[in-house]
Order: structure tokens, then sequence, then C-alpha cells
């Protein structure tokens, strides 16, 4: 009984140091406040963004993985790139098709006895 008894007072020493150590004394002060890891935006504003900003943009690690903000402004920005270039290709090829049409019916042989 008294080994079981020593035990007990033992680890409640031991609780109470890890305690005071992580919490702190109250002699020294308190860590200072570290500003956040912020992404300083990487993606161009003046140009379309490519392959290669991509591939070189990286995320800034928060306590529980990313910050979940940052990454969905650069999703919605991506999103809307890619819309404003699928609309852009999409007026292309129609442009193209219509040119490529007059072009095909421009360049055929009047048939002999066509009427025109």
């Amino acid at each position: 009984m008294f080994m079981f008894l020593f035990l007990v007072v033992g680890l409640a020493v031991v609780v109470g140091a890890v305690t005071l150590s992580v919490i702190g004394g109250g002699d020294s002060a308190p860590l200072p406040d570290v500003a956040p890891e912020r992404l300083d935006d990487p993606l161009p504003q003046d140009r379309p963004v490519n392959h290669a900003d991509i591939e070189t943009l990286r995320f800034p690690l928060a306590a529980r993985g990313y910050r979940m903000d940052e990454v969905d402004d650069v999703l919605s920005r991506l999103a809307a790139e890619l819309a404003e270039r699928d609309a852009r290709i999409a007026d292309l090829e129609s442009a193209l098709a219509g040119a490529q049409a007059t072009a095909h019916v421009s360049m055929r042989k009047p048939i002999e006895g066509d009427q025109q």
C-alpha cells in the first residue's frame, strides 16, 4: 500500500511540474504572438495565369493544414479565368467554323448550266 501511495504522489508531482512548465511558472513572460503566415498572392495580376504559375504556387501551412479562405480565393480566381478562356475559345471556334463555311462556299466551282 505504501508503494502505491508513493507512486500516486510521484505522479502528481510530475504532472504538476509538466503543467507548470507548459503554462509558465509566472516568472517568465509569455511567448510573443507571431504574425500568421499569409499567402503573398504570387499569381500575376497583369496577365492570365499559365501552367508555370500553378506549378510554383505553394500555400502556407496553418495549424490544421491550409487556410481555407486563401485556397478558396485562388480557386475562385482560377475558375473565373478558365471560364473566360472557355468562352474565348468557343467564340474563336465559332468564328473559325463560319470562316471555313464561307471559304468552302466561295471556292466551289460553278456547275455548268448553273443559273447564277
